[in-house]
């Protein structure tokens, strides 16, 4: 098969043309090679494929049956290179987010169904795991870029920051009252009277909590654990206890006073949240584009 791949390409040009000297013009070789690669092909198949005519050649029925087989594999191998060129020119790509839960819902999909829209042949998949998970997959290369919290060290990956973020304490109303609580300062007093609810300590963001406290000299007891920053929110709303979420996260109900954010005497800092690749190689044409797209359409400023 191998070595008769040259010589249906021939075959075929020779059948659509139907004269051997327009199929020499094509091919760009003589004639009598054209003639004896036809004969070849008839000799390795033992059957004739055209006959003479006046004006050049025609097909024989077998040969018909052959430039059927030969036609639709030619279209499927230009077709083949016709999606390879479209991926390498973006019309066309993949691409793997990796993204924890609550990123997922609050910084990714507001803005996903517009990418979606501008490129609508990218394949996009997501994996929803930790930001830990995420910079692992990152170093694994099964993802192609990450949306994360900022990590403290970015030597094996590219950091592209998109919104600042700030972590809160709040709880419902009705919770604070109960602790009559609600225009106390006193973190530690906080922490001693109130049931404090946080990620589980895998999160980068329990872990950037976990230095806030150490900083502040406050040293917390139990405190509820969970894996997603949604059950936080819930739970604060149903009065469960005092949660550490995400200020740009809960406006709305901030807003609405279904949760009251806890003043402290010392805020935690603002960070970062961007987009994580890694830094061993180019990034591929659908990274770029979807950090362009973030950067100019989402139009999150810093």
């Amino acid at each position: 098969m191998e070595q008769n791949l040259s010589l249906y390409w021939i075959f075929y040009i020779v059948a659509q043309t139907e004269n051997i000297s327009q199929a020499a013009n094509i091919l760009f070789i003589s004639q009598p090679a054209i003639s004896k690669s036809i004969q070849r092909l008839e000799k390795n198949l033992n059957v004739s494929l055209f006959t003479r005519t006046s004006k050049g050649v025609q097909l024989t029925e077998e040969g018909e049956q052959l430039f059927d087989s030969v036609e639709s594999a030619f279209e499927t191998l230009e077709s083949a290179e016709e999606r390879l060129k479209k991926s390498i020119a973006l019309e066309i790509g993949r691409l793997r987010i990796g993204v924890s839960t609550t990123l997922c819902k609050y910084a990714l999909l507001p803005y996903l169904k517009e990418f979606i829209r501008l490129y609508p042949h990218i394949q996009i998949t997501i994996a929803c795991q930790s930001s830990n998970q995420t910079l692992q997959l990152l170093g694994e290369n099964k993802i192609d870029i990450g949306l994360i919290g900022e990590p403290d060290a970015t030597n094996k990956v590219v950091f592209y920051p998109i919104q600042e973020i700030h972590d809160i304490f709040v709880a419902a109303k009705s919770y604070l009252n109960h602790l009559s609580m609600i225009n106390d300062n006193d973190m530690d007093n906080l922490l001693e009277l109130g049931r404090l609810m946080l990620l589980d300590k895998e999160n980068l963001t329990r872990l950037y909590v976990n230095e806030y406290f150490k900083e502040q000299n406050v040293h917390i007891k139990n405190p509820l654990e969970v894996n997603t920053m949604d059950l936080l929110i819930e739970f604060a709303k149903i009065g469960l206890g005092i949660a550490c979420v995400i200020r740009e996260f809960v406006q709305t109900e901030l807003d609405t006073g279904s949760l009251i954010q806890i003043p402290l005497q010392n805020e935690m800092p603002k960070r970062l949240i961007g987009f994580a690749y890694s830094n061993t190689g180019a990034s591929s044409q659908a990274v770029q584009a979807f950090i362009d797209f973030f950067s100019s359409y989402a139009a999150i400023s810093l």
